[in-house]
Formats: C-alpha cells, sequence, structure tokens
C-alpha cells in the first residue's frame, strides 16, 4: 500500500499569518492533532501541532529555563523558547522543515519516518503542493482495509506451503535457514530445528501461520547450547 491509498484529502491547512488561538479553536473543532500551514499557492512550509501549543503563557504553561541549563543550551534555546510561548501567529509556533512523502511513498516506509522522527502525522506533497497528510489512524485504516479486502485464502497444497515458508524464511536475516526444516502435512507446518532464543521461535511461528492455505502449526525446536 502506497500513501495516496490510505492519506486524508483534502488537508486541512492554515497560513502562516493565522492566529494561535484560532488555530488551538480549529485542532478542537475539527478534532485533528495537527494542521500543515500552506502559502496561498498551497506551498507547504511547516506544520503547527497541539505539542506546538503544549507551552504558552496564556495557560502559565511556558518553559522556563534554569541559569544553569541556560549556559549549557545557550541564550538562544531561551529566546526560541519564548517565540513559542509568545508568538501570536502561525509562523512563530510552527515546526519546520516538515517531513513529507509522495503519494507514491510505501507506507512501510512513512511508518519508519514517523518512529524515527517520533512524529505523528506525515504531509503527503506533490510538486511541492500538499495533496493529503497520512495520520498515525491513517496507516490501521489501511491495515483493517488491507485484512477486509483480502479474499478467503484457498488452502493451498503442501508443497505449495512448505516452498513458499522455505523461500520467505530464506531471505530473512534473524534466522539461519539452513538449521529448520519444514514438513507440512494437511496443511499443517512442523517446525523442526534449532532456534538461538524464543524470538526466533515465535518468528517461526508468526511466518508459518501468516502464509495462506495453513491450517496449523506444530513446533519441534530447540533452543541451541553454546559450548565453552
Amino acid at each position: 500500500m502506497k500513501a495516496k491509498d490510505v492519506m486524508t484529502s483534502p488537508v486541512i491547512t492554515v497560513t502562516a499569518d493565522t492566529a494561535v488561538a484560532d488555530v488551538a479553536a480549529l485542532l478542537l473543532e475539527r478534532r485533528i492533532s495537527g494542521a500543515p500551514v500552506v502559502e496561498p499557492d498551497g506551498r507547504l512550509v511547516g506544520i503547527v501541532t497541539e505539542g506546538d501549543l503544549l507551552h504558552r503563557a496564556e495557560t502559565g504553561t511556558e518553559r522556563r529555563r534554569s541559569r544553569w541549563l541556560e549556559l549549557i543550551t545557550g541564550r538562544g534555546a531561551s529566546a526560541s523558547d519564548f517565540v513559542k510561548s509568545h508568538g501570536r501567529r502561525v509562523a512563530d509556533v510552527m515546526t519546520r522543515p516538515v517531513h513529507a512523502v509522495g503519494p507514491d511513498t510505501e507506507l512501510a516506509e512513512i511508518a519508519s519516518l514517523m518512529e524515527r522522527e517520533r512524529i505523528k502525522r506525515v504531509p503527503v506533497c506533490e510538486d511541492g503542493r500538499i495533496v493529503g497528510i497520512v495520520s498515525r489512524a491513517n496507516l490501521l485504516h489501511g491495515l483493517v482495509a488491507y485484512r477486509h479486502g483480502q479474499a478467503e485464502p484457498l488452502p493451498s497444497g503442501d508443497d505449495e506451503i512448505r516452498r513458499h515458508l522455505t523461500e520467505q524464511l530464506a531471505h530473512e536475516h534473524w534466522i539461519n535457514a539452513n538449521k529448520i526444516n519444514i514438513v507440512v502435512a494437511g496443511g499443517v507446518v512442523h517446525l523442526w530445528g534449532e532456534v538461538e532464543n524464543d524470538e526466533q521461535r515465535r518468528a517461526l511461528r508468526v511466518a508459518a501461520e501468516s502464509v495462506p492455505g495453513v491450517r496449523g502449526v506444530e513446533e519441534h525446536l530447540h533452543r541451541h547450547r553454546w559450548v565453552e
């Protein structure tokens, strides 16, 4: 699946000149946690989120740095905090630069980006202009759609199940496939061989269960014993 398959579109956006109070009201009214900031021509310039409005002077939640911390981080950091907590326009509080993706970006890449950058949403841009947004919830929507969109898998033959699983394990770095033997009888996968830990054991079971036509999995695996 790609970004264009799950993204929310059209996108609720604001401009850099939008008042901070108006953005807060918009987020509450639309029940969203963030909004991209765009130029009049639709070009993406930033994003404003609940986190950007967390420390505000109006609510007495502005961030205050101690003198010794100011010496470590520099006065620039304190000045930046002041702008965030006292700025009246979105331009003063928004996050930039923005991590954006294209409509054809794979969901796996988006999920990795969210995890790596610790963000909850990613704007989708085409020719520099925003066309959608993918949130964590959108990724879950994709998972649900995939589940419901799958046709009920037809039982595969035992030989086909064994071939499919063997090929899959040969490309996985977490297991030495040469130490695993797979026997399939009546749709039940029997796993024989050696594993280093319970995570490998669990991963082998999950891999077998994910093959269409598998009716069950029986493990006959043993832990590798290190000899000193």
